[in-house]
């Protein structure tokens, strides 16, 4: 066991997750927290005309605002999916709205996209020297209705399609009322439109959730072909609060979407069926639940190009990157 695991994780844990999330944030951004000067190459992969210097990448979530993108390179990441970002600013949902499981190695979140708003992101992201590849996660504002969500998505993209390598519409987390709705066929194809008539050549992605049937997965897949997208991301979170260890029943219930390591087996299967079905130039993204090493190769078996981690690194601590490449 290292020293994150023995001694940080254990007082960041008994701090409100937000909080903590907060000063480390602050922490990584002012280069505070020491790290590699140069990008982790293992494996290094080009993909969509894209070079990744690895394989792993930070998912969207944990930078919101792009106020670290200099520094993910520092972790060993190979890439950072920065946002989600909105068309409007907004305060996301009342805290607290994150809560953690440590007997399921999982978070709870109802972030609700809070976000600096997408010209503000832009800015940033314009004054910003990455050493990695950058995703840009969109997704909708609250105030706007779900029939205009089409053009919501269409000006964040407008003005942050010169500052990203790759761009994910993001229509399947809980936490933005009707938002999974967008995942309907109509919807998909109206959003993707306004996209493609901004700019036909950036890389897109479609981000789903890890609660469709098969029928709705196969749907989406149509769309993504239709619509010429470059992949698909599996997974989001998820709403299920199946099999879980922990006792605190008033802490399972509280709303949001789950991640961790009860979302890795669903994650995986939406992955395997992905592949089966979809053409072999189509990219897919594995993300959910990995942890360690195996969890990482797991996901490459099943099909992923690409693999993303969110709470394996808040429970693994900054140095699970070079762990899971080996």
């Amino acid at each position: 066991m290292g020293l994150y695991e023995s001694l940080f994780r254990p007082l960041a844990f008994r701090i409100d997750p937000e909080n903590v999330h907060e000063k480390v944030m602050h922490l990584i951004a002012a280069g505070l927290i020491p790290g590699s000067s140069t990008p982790l190459e293992r494996d290094p992969v080009e993909l969509f005309g894209v070079r990744f210097p690895n394989r792993i990448g930070l998912a969207a979530g944990f930078d919101k605002n792009a106020l670290a993108v200099d520094q993910w390179h520092r972790f060993g990441f190979g890439y950072v999916e920065i946002g989600t970002v909105t068309w409007h600013a907004q305060p996301g949902n009342d805290r607290p709205r994150m809560f953690r499981l440590p007997d399921d190695k999982a978070l709870i979140n109802r972030m609700g996209f809070n976000n600096d708003g997408a010209q503000v992101v832009a800015d940033r992201l314009a004054k910003g020297h990455p050493k990695i590849p950058v995703g840009v996660n969109l997704g909708k504002s609250k105030i706007t209705q779900l029939e205009e969500a089409h053009e919501d998505y269409r000006q964040s993209f407008s003005v942050l399609q010169d500052h990203g390598d790759y761009f994910v519409v993001n229509v399947s987390s809980p936490n933005t009322p009707g938002l999974r709705s967008l995942q309907d066929k109509e919807p998909l194809l109206r959003i993707f439109g306004a996209l493609r008539d901004v700019n036909a050549e950036k890389p897109l992605f479609v981000k789903i959730a890890p609660d469709l049937a098969e029928s709705a997965i196969e749907e989406i897949l149509g769309v993504a072909v239709e619509m010429r997208l470059t992949g698909i991301i599996a997974t989001n979170t998820t709403i299920s609060r199946e099999g879980l260890q922990t006792k605190d029943a008033a802490l399972v219930a509280q709303a949001g979407g789950l991640s961790g390591r009860p979302v890795y087996e669903r994650s995986n299967e939406v992955l395997a069926l992905l592949k089966r079905l979809a053409p072999p130039e189509m990219t897919l993204i594995g993300v959910g639940g990995v942890f360690d090493r195996a969890d990482y190769l797991k996901k490459l078996e099943l099909g992923a190009e690409l693999v993303q981690i969110y709470t394996g690194w808040i429970y693994g601590g900054p140095g699970l990157v070079p762990r899971l490449l080996g």
